[in-house]
């Protein structure tokens, strides 16, 4: 890894380990960190925006100190210098300080490790995921054709089942990624220290957002 990572502030995103995330990079000073990471180790790090970073977008906004950082699987450039680009989240990190030598941000981090889960907490999270997707099952079913977020046909493949072949810590990962969760619900799931906690917040997250009536249930899996 490189001493320096650069990271990449968005308004609305938040990345999770083991999870693909496509992104379109046309900003003259992402582009110019798109392309010295690809000369690299490929590596850059996804950030969220604190709210009302648009009176200094251009500049460097404060962003929020835990991230996750991700590797470029895939990157085209296209003729007019932009990019598409598909990261996979590898793990989550605390940003130090932050460098200013460069057009983009760069910033020394530290990587945040998943406290260790004994046997009882993974039949937690198992029971957990059983409610989530009890939750979601028949929210999907209806849906008919959105299909599951995370799931391996993706949305408008007629996939209308949840995967029920991933594992716990893919699936949980995959759902607060994709599932349609406010940005500021996604990062403070992403800032819990372990699965058993992620898992227990989730749970919690969409069994009140299925209790609110002004949170219609069939946006969830949007």
């Amino acid at each position: 890894m490189s001493e320096l990572l650069p990271i990449f502030p968005l308004p609305n995103v938040v990345l999770f380990p083991n999870v693909f995330l496509p992104l379109h990079i046309f900003e003259p000073r992402y582009r110019e960190m798109v392309g010295d990471a690809l000369a690299g180790d490929r590596l850059i790090g996804m950030v969220l925006l604190r709210p009302g970073y648009e009176r200094d977008y251009e500049g460097r906004p404060p962003v929020y100190p835990v991230g996750c950082r991700g590797v470029m699987t895939h990157a085209e450039r296209l003729p007019d210098g932009r990019y598409n680009i598909v990261l996979r989240g590898l793990d989550r990190f605390r940003v130090v300080s932050e460098d200013r030598e460069r057009s983009y941000r760069r910033a020394t981090i530290e990587i945040l490790h998943e406290q260790a889960l004994s046997a009882a907490d993974r039949s937690t999270i198992r029971e957990r995921r059983s409610k989530i997707e009890s939750m979601l099952t028949p929210i999907i079913e209806r849906g008919g054709g959105h299909g599951a977020p995370g799931s391996p046909g993706g949305p408008g493949s007629g996939e209308t089942k949840l995967p029920t072949a991933m594992s716990d810590e893919d699936l949980i990962h995959a759902l607060a990624q994709y599932l349609d969760l406010e940005p500021l619900e996604k990062q403070a799931l992403l800032e819990q220290p372990c699965l058993l906690s992620r898992a227990r917040s989730l749970a919690e997250l969409l069994e009140m957002k299925l209790m609110t009536p002004r949170t219609p249930a069939s946006h969830l899996a949007h």
